[in-house]
């Protein structure tokens, strides 16, 4: 790598970080010295990164202290592993500090994790993003030893949505009459078209979100993992977008593959599940109650992004409401392949989210008005509970209905989901 155009790169990119308005977005603190962003492309990774670039240079840093790095930028088409010595050479000779290093999109660079094992064992500061979650892996994270933290980056919260169209939603705001017809009106669009900054303001998202599906499908699974059957695995895609609310197992998976698209294999099947959740396309939930076996290769899956998924259904109102609480849930709690903390609950009665730790039981459902028979569904599993699972908090969440409906066990809290996601953190 010439040692002038990494110089000449590492100079330019401080207006590229400079220039940007930036949504602020929940960081995390300072308490540890080196973190990883992971998360689905375009998920607003890097503008967290200029967030907290940002936040430095306003506390009284200078570029002296920081250098930024994007491993994107085609002036860096030569660089490998062996070049990242040149960064801390570079930046000593134009400041003569020890930075703090920002280095954006580093999967790109085979071997980076040596380098970033280096930045940890020397007490580097140290923020770093990939777009794959394969950055998560058990080997990538053995390899740093406990040196760096993992951060999961998710699209917008409906929060940060709002915020970013600047549409108030304080207590007043939701009174009047105009101004809650505003934030009516962007949940309708969040609902459907999802949460990704970039899509946020575009009239049309369709092609968008269609262009980004596209990326991710054919880059981060197809070409990534070497697939030949790329027709089985869109056909799989869109039957897991077309059950989003129920339990699906790979046996049944495989069955409906292979009577619609061609003949494919149970694990040909579950290693497409688990190429689409490395590239964060897909979340996976298990079941509770189910025994290891069952709960391992029988789960519901939900799509990272509401708008991903509104492009593999039609008149899909509760998978959206489901999904869209779904990804909610992992942003507060986390979610990693070995997830323990948000599960489903499905024995003789079904309840759509269980989190152990808060005791907290979730359904959700469009409506619990319109129809006895949903009523029945939804509030049975939810007074039969707490016979098998701790349960301090029931919650209903409907598309906008309210109320408080009494059993033995307490109360059972029907809430919007909006305003729920307007609770959450």
């Amino acid at each position: 790598m010439d040692r002038t155009i990494l110089k000449h790169v590492m100079v330019s990119n401080r207006d590229e970080v400079a220039r940007p308005q930036i949504i602020p977005r929940q960081l995390p603190s300072d308490d540890f010295p080196r973190r990883v962003f992971v998360g689905a492309r375009r998920a607003g990774k890097s503008y967290m990164l200029y967030q907290k670039i940002q936040e430095r240079l306003a506390s009284g840093r200078t570029w002296d202290d920081i250098v930024y790095i994007n491993f994107e930028d085609e002036r860096l088409a030569q660089f490998e592993m062996a070049d990242f010595e040149l960064i801390l050479q570079c930046h000593a000779e134009l400041s003569g500090r020890r930075p703090m290093l920002f280095l954006d999109e580093i999967q790109n660079i085979d071997g980076w994790e040596k380098f970033a094992r280096r930045l940890a064992d020397e007490k580097y500061e140290a923020w770093i993003t990939g777009s794959n979650a394969k950055m998560l892996s058990s080997e990538i994270m053995s390899s740093l030893g406990g040196r760096y933290l993992p951060v999961e980056v998710y699209p917008y919260s409906f929060k940060e949505y709002l915020n970013a169209q600047e549409i108030p939603y304080d207590e007043k705001a939701l009174l009047g009459l105009e101004s809650r017809a505003k934030v009516m009106a962007q949940w309708q669009e969040y609902l459907l078209w999802g949460g990704l900054p970039e899509a946020v303001g575009l009239s049309v998202k369709r092609d968008y979100l269609t262009s980004l599906f596209q990326k991710i499908y054919m880059g981060d699974i197809i070409a990534r993992n070497k697939i030949e059957k790329d027709g089985l695995l869109r056909l799989m895609l869109r039957k897991l977008a077309q059950n989003v609310t129920l339990p699906i197992s790979y046996s049944k998976l495989t069955h409906i593959l292979s009577s619609v698209g061609g003949k494919i294999s149970t694990p040909t099947v579950k290693s497409f599940i688990d190429y689409s959740e490395s590239a964060w396309m897909l979340m996976r939930l298990r079941n509770i109650q189910a025994p290891f076996s069952v709960k391992e290769s029988e789960c519901k899956y939900y799509f990272i992004d509401n708008g991903i998924l509104s492009l593999s259904i039609i008149d899909g109102m509760s998978a959206l409401l489901e999904n869209v609480v779904a990804i909610a849930l992992f942003r507060k709690y986390g979610h990693d392949p070995d997830n323990e903390r948000v599960f489903f609950y499905n024995y003789n009665k079904g309840v759509d989210f269980y989190i152990p730790d808060d005791q907290l039981a979730i359904q959700v459902s469009y409506s619990i008005k319109l129809d006895h028979d949903t009523y029945e569904r939804e509030v049975g599993a939810l007074t039969a509970l707490p016979n098998v699972q701790p349960c301090r908090t029931r919650l209903i969440l409907t598309y906008d209905e309210t109320d408080t409906i009494n059993d033995h066990y307490g109360a059972i809290q029907v809430i919007p989901v909006w305003k729920w996601l307007l609770d959450q953190p």
